[in-house]
């Protein structure tokens, strides 16, 4: 029996194999290709950014492409992870707290993605040692290779199965020096054994260091970092060189030179002024069919709807240049010194932005330092104001200044998750009269919690995976801002992740008072969507709409926001009305 033959029938351990190569029901060897991206040097370059502007270009034409993220640490999720370490949290639809590299996938795929498309060695681990407690490797000694391998193929494969895709775009995070990302590497390297020739591109992701000391671009961190992964058995087809400026002809040769990487396939990824650019960059040095052709999928690919999906982009990204309009938004959080723990609120205001030819720039204002006394001096410059989500008390006051600021003083105002509960407490203690309302997150011992545990999570001690998450229905009430920014439409899906809701016994006394709510969990006393009435744009949701924000199809709040921002800055001009410049989008998209 060959060892192709011996691969294709062997799907557990025995003791007539050392193999252990899982293979998914339906699985077929070589139909599904791979890319695998690695990154040296150092970490935060762009590998997701890179991998899904190249997926893009692979999905134009036609190609099925599914996305998979591999993170190397042992937490089964990225939930408690906290954004200083990690950056943000991205929820996806099915409520998989996962890396934020997801939201870029995402962004750039136009789709939904799922818990198939992140592991964490955390997932690899337990998967296995459940395995071994139920007996499925039939006495064997359970080692890295070939069981953990194994394990990590086999959710590569299986994502093929479940995706029915053409290709598989695999990202390692970290870096190939790492220690905890070695038999990643070595699961891609069997991958590429098993499945054949011309069945996996692997890509490593470097950095052309240019000190100003010397005035110079440097190669050698590169050639060193892609001589380590050449030693672990793996050698590059396609090189992407981040830098600051683009990359001479003379690195480009070196680097070549040493990684025996034909030099037409050493890429310059370098600075520009919006990732939606980097997949133009790609396609025109021809990087696309080189893949194609490496992978020898040229009777795959369909050049009409190529053609097709490519203009709807190049619209998009025409757009980045024409600015017509300048607005300063501030985004009034705890986790301002880190900008990646507000990645998709960075991204859904750009994505708004460049829909509506208005430059959003945002301003950090950390809420840990604002008070009453000082708000308006914080907050003079801005059109608009995002109080983000969070968690605990630090800057909770702050927020809670900030709402009261925006609300009197007319000020576009967007309330995001924990913006939402900040933005339900200023109106409880401001307008309602009750002094010491309160959140119990915040104040576990305060008498008026007007914010307070969802019921299904009290009696809950542990942090990780049990909060209200993911993609939920919203009922939105009829004739409400929220209803005509959803383009009239009475549900709405929108992504959630949080453990605590509006007391239902306040809800009347709030309501009484003016506030509204104009979005609710269907069948259920848990608000979602918040706005009141005569004022220029005030409105808060439980959700996180920016994760469901996308180039081509911003968010509704988001944009919103920017268009009353810009009637804020601009109030001589005759611009559309924020439900007008909603619905233009709208209808654009389609």
């Amino acid at each position: 029996m060959s060892t192709e033959d011996l691969m294709n029938s062997v799907s557990n351990v025995s003791d007539d194999t050392e193999f252990y190569t899982p293979m998914p029901d339906g699985y077929i060897r070589g139909r599904c290709k791979y890319v695998v991206i690695m990154g040296t040097v150092m970490s935060g370059l762009g590998k997701g950014i890179f991998s899904s502007s190249l997926a893009k270009l692979m999905q134009d034409k036609g190609l099925k492409v599914a996305p998979i993220k591999l993170e190397g640490y042992l937490n089964v999720d990225s939930g408690t992870l906290n954004p200083f370490r990690h950056g943000e949290v991205f929820v996806l639809d099915d409520g998989m707290e996962c890396d934020m590299d997801l939201g870029t996938y995402e962004r750039m795929l136009q789709k939904d993605l799922s818990k198939l498309n992140f592991t964490t060695s955390g997932q690899i681990y337990t998967k296995i040692l459940s395995k071994e407690r139920h007996g499925d490797y039939l006495g064997k000694d359970v080692q890295m290779i070939p069981h953990v391998t194994g394990e990590v193929k086999s959710r590569l494969r299986e994502l093929a199965v479940q995706t029915e895709a053409d290709v598989v775009f695999a990202e390692i995070g970290g870096t190939v020096g790492d220690f905890e990302n070695m038999f990643y590497i070595e699961a891609m390297r069997e991958l590429a054994y098993e499945e054949g020739p011309n069945s996996v591109c692997f890509v490593a992701l470097t950095q052309v260091l240019e000190p100003k000391t010397l005035g110079e671009q440097k190669s050698k961190a590169a050639q060193l970092g892609i001589k380590r992964l050449m030693e672990m058995g793996i050698q590059p087809h396609i090189i992407a060189c981040r830098a600051a400026n683009p990359v001479s002809d003379k690195v480009r040769q070196k680097i070549a030179q040493y990684t025996n990487v034909p030099l037409e396939r050493v890429f310059s990824m370098h600075d520009c002024e919006s990732i939606y650019v980097i997949p133009h960059m790609l396609r025109d040095s021809g990087y696309d069919f080189e893949v194609v052709k490496l992978l020898k999928l040229d009777q795959r690919i369909n050049l009409q709807n190529e053609r097709k999906e490519w203009l709807k982009w190049c619209d998009f990204v025409d757009r980045l240049d024409k600015v017509n309009h300048e607005i300063n938004i501030g985004i009034t959080g705890k986790y301002t010194s880190l900008r990646d723990s507000y990645a998709s609120i960075i991204h859904a205001l750009e994505n708004s932005g460049t829909n509506l030819s208005t430059k959003v720039n945002i301003h950090w204002i950390d809420t840990s330092i604002i008070n009453d006394d000082n708000v308006a001096d914080m907050l003079k410059d801005m059109h608009g104001i995002i109080v983000p989500g969070g968690f605990g008390s630090r800057g909770a006051e702050g927020k809670i200044a900030c709402v009261k600021y925006a609300r009197e003083n007319a000020l576009p105002y967007l309330g995001i998750c924990f913006g939402f509960q900040m933005a339900v407490i200023e109106y409880a203690r401001n307008v309602c009269g009750i002094k010491d309302a309160c959140s119990s997150e915040v104040d576990p011992d305060g008498k008026n919690a007007v914010i307070t545990i969802l019921p299904e999570q009290k009696g809950i001690s542990g942090l990780g995976g049990n909060m209200r998450l993911g993609g939920k229905d919203v009922e939105i009430a009829k004739d409400s801002l929220a209803c005509k920014l959803f383009n009239n439409k009475t549900s709405v899906r929108l992504r959630f992740r949080h453990r605590l809701e509006v007391e239902p016994s306040y809800i009347k006394t709030l309501t009484d008072n003016g506030l509204i709510f104009s979005g609710k969990a269907p069948g259920e006393p848990i608000m979602q969507i918040l706005e009141l009435p005569d004022h220029p744009y005030f409105i808060g949701t439980q959700a996180h709409p920016c994760f469901n924000s996308r180039p081509l199809s911003p968010s509704p709040m988001f944009t919103g926001l920017v268009a009353a921002a810009r009637k804020l800055a601009y109030p001589d001009q005759k611009l559309p009305t924020v439900v007008q410049a909603v619905q233009e989008i709208a209808k654009r998209s389609k």
